[in-house]
């Protein structure tokens, strides 16, 4: 399996692109910090924001971008014309595109999303006709010699799934999308592959929980293997108290392949009299911030949001659901899970030869002032000097 990553997306030397080392690591930012669903709206925050990141990060180099796609964009990218006129502009400004954000399929800003975000899950048609959409366009942008990937929910909300039955239509319709992705390889030699993103309280929430579900025989086929993965979102695994390290071995390990590593933190607090008080400053009405928290018996207890942990209030510690800048590594206040971001889990990133990282801040708008006091690209900017510097290069 790691012979297999690492010889994915060997790339064409006409390019000198955004990469982490002497690696095939490529690094980006994820543009669903920008506000936008609208085709147009999204067109407007990459020839704004991210190139003024492109050329603050990388001057010079073909800088990646993490596009995020709404279901209404995916419909007017779609059409041949706007498709053509983004891949100019890509050529033009020395950009190009790998992975794309498909968890949000509507609104993500400035609405209440909460766990709408989950909708349509992979119980329903909606899904895997956007993540064929999703599947076409990256085919069309992708760079020859790499393999792209496409992060998607993970398969549910845990509580709407009832039964073996919802199961098996979740796989069923994986596999239909997995059938597309070897139909665009086997016609156009792209390689992209879909990444399921555990989060807390969903229906893979845990390293486990993905394990056991990867263990299903229709997902243990090496050929669907090589189009359907996971997206390790770091700011989730550390919400459920696991140890990143011993996340990615368990995975790498059991052959499932890492589509892409999602690069945030989340909040922690010791729980006392204080933390109701620290925590409200990130109670938005936006987001689901599940809550984790851990006793001394060590027993972690659930909470659906910060309101619902408000009420119960339990001993011990808690991790929140609330994706941090990077830089942000705590103060007197609350701290962050930044730290377990450590040297030796970006050492196992390279050894597995995981290509695709993804530095995922989407929360900013709705954070705290004194975390937007440099602006939203001025906070992305800290963040890639933030990986860099913790990677070591």
């Amino acid at each position: 399996m790691v012979g297999d990553q690492a010889r994915r997306g060997a790339e064409s030397a006409e390019f000198k692109r955004m990469k982490l080392g002497s690696g095939n690591t490529h690094l980006t930012y994820c543009l669903n910090v920008h506000p936008a669903e609208t085709w147009e709206d999204t067109f407007e925050s990459i020839r704004t924001c991210a190139v003024q990141v492109r050329d603050l990060v990388a001057p010079g180099v073909s800088f990646g971008l993490g596009l995020r796609i709404s279901h209404i964009a995916a419909v007017t990218l779609g059409h041949p014309a706007k498709l053509a006129e983004l891949k100019a502009f890509l050529k033009e400004n020395n950009l190009y595109v790998f992975t794309i954000n498909g968890f949000p399929y509507g609104p993500f800003h400035g609405v209440t999303v909460k766990q709408d975000v989950y909708k349509p899950d992979w119980r329903m048609d909606e899904r895997v006709e956007y993540t064929l959409q999703l599947a076409d366009i990256l085919a069309e942008l992708l760079p020859d010699g790499m393999s792209g990937s496409i992060s998607t929910v993970p398969c549910s909300y845990k509580s709407w799934i009832k039964g073996t039955a919802d199961r098996e239509l979740m796989i069923k319709n994986l596999i239909k999308c997995v059938r597309h992705l070897q139909k665009i390889e086997a016609e156009t030699g792209k390689e992209i592959h879909i990444g399921l993103e555990p989060e807390p309280d969903c229906y893979l929430e845990t390293t486990d929980e993905v394990l056991d579900f990867f263990s299903h025989d229709a997902l243990a086929d090496e050929g669907v293997r090589r189009h359907l993965g996971v997206c390790f979102d770091t700011c989730h695994l550390a919400v459920e108290y696991e140890d990143l390290c011993e996340a990615l071995d368990k995975i790498v390990d059991a052959g499932i392949l890492v589509s892409k590593i999602q690069i945030s933190s989340a909040l922690k607090r010791d729980i006392d009299d204080g933390c109701q008080d620290v925590l409200s400053q990130f109670n938005d009405d936006v987001y689901l911030h599940q809550v984790k928290s851990r006793g001394e018996d060590g027993v972690v207890v659930s909470s659906p949001d910060l309101n619902d942990f408000f009420n119960e209030m339990p001993e011990g510690d808690c991790r929140v659901h609330c994706h941090v800048p990077l830089y942000f590594e705590g103060n007197d206040d609350v701290g962050s899970t930044a730290s377990e971001l450590t040297r030796e889990f970006f050492g196992k990133v390279a050894e597995y030869g995981i290509e695709h990282l993804e530095i995922e801040t989407y929360t900013f708008d709705v954070l705290p002032e004194d975390l937007k006091k440099l602006g939203v690209v001025g906070s992305i900017v800290k963040e890639y000097e933030w990986v860099v510097a913790a990677c070591g290069r």
